[in-house]
């Protein structure tokens, strides 16, 4: 029996709590143990990103919920890095956008959100900081309809599901008002857990129904390095399956000959780490090495 699968990215601006959001979806599926350390920002590894606070290289990580596996990719922040923007949406079926309860939508996820739509990913907005004095969840709602209409979303997409909720609190909900239903902490801060979320990731974002005994096709869409293992290549299993030890075919393009390789390892990712597996399944994100002719 396969494992079912869902495949989604997060787009935020800057500041608006998703490398929080991230930790609270490790942490509370399991992946993290209760007393074991939390990286601050786990997403933002490039030192440039660090450096400035922005995301440009699309990371993956992966949580495991009710059964499913749930990959995760972020997403590039800027139109500097529109390559790695699309890229990385063209690995998910859907776009979990994280917005500020106080500041709403702002132009850093314009151009990101507009790639995801035209794309035909349909959105599921979480409306973040919920519990931030000065909240306005109606008001962000509304702005985001305004900024999706101007995006020219269509009508399914137009008609997204929203979770209110507080990262650095941990906590989600499907109306707002469940907020002031929940136990106070000694800190007086609400407290609850992030499973209203992951519902909706599992009722929303499509499954996917890709056919795994048709030929082998995986798109490399980000390169990654280790001096262990050397070229990393990071995709999506588009159909069949991929081995360890499988004599593959790399094609640049319809034009370019094909360069015979051999795959050394298949990793999944676990959390933030990844795992070594005999295969992958078509519709998986996975990681492969010893093919050095992928670029």
């Amino acid at each position: 029996m396969t494992t079912p699968i869902r495949n989604i990215a997060i787009i935020a601006h800057v500041d608006h709590g998703k490398t929080t959001l991230v930790d609270q979806l490790l942490r509370q599926s399991g992946t993290f143990r209760a007393n074991q350390q939390v990286a601050e920002r786990v997403m933002d590894s490039n030192d440039l990103e660090k450096e400035r606070g922005i995301t440009i290289l699309a990371k993956n990580c992966a949580i495991e919920v009710d059964g499913t596996r749930i990959n995760i990719v972020d997403t590039p922040g800027h139109a500097d890095f529109g390559g790695e923007v699309e890229r990385a949406l063209s690995m998910v079926d859907s776009v979990l956008l994280v917005v500020d309860a106080v500041d709403g939508p702002m132009p850093q996820t314009r151009f990101v959100t507009r790639k995801a739509l035209a794309l035909g990913l349909r959105p599921i907005l979480v409306v973040n900081k919920i519990d931030r004095p000065g909240a306005r969840a109606h008001w962000v709602i509304d702005q985001v309809f305004e900024l999706f209409d101007k995006l020219g979303a269509n009508s399914e997409q137009m008609d997204f599901p929203i979770i209110y909720c507080s990262a650095l609190a941990g906590f989600a909900c499907k109306e707002v008002e469940e907020m002031d239903d929940l136990p106070r902490g000694e800190n007086g801060m609400p407290q609850g857990t992030m499973r209203a979320l992951y519902d909706a990731i599992l009722a929303f974002v499509p499954e996917r129904q890709d056919d795994i005994e048709a030929p082998l096709q995986m798109q490399i869409l980000s390169l990654d390095w280790s001096s262990y293992v050397g070229r990393i290549g990071v995709g999506r299993v588009n159909r069949g399956k991929i081995r360890a030890g499988q004599q593959v075919t790399v094609v640049h393009g319809p034009d370019a000959k094909p360069t015979l390789g051999k795959v050394n390892q298949v990793l999944r990712y676990k959390g933030l780490e990844r795992i070594p597996m005999d295969e992958a399944l078509a519709g998986d994100i996975v990681a492969i090495t010893g093919v050095d002719a992928i670029d």
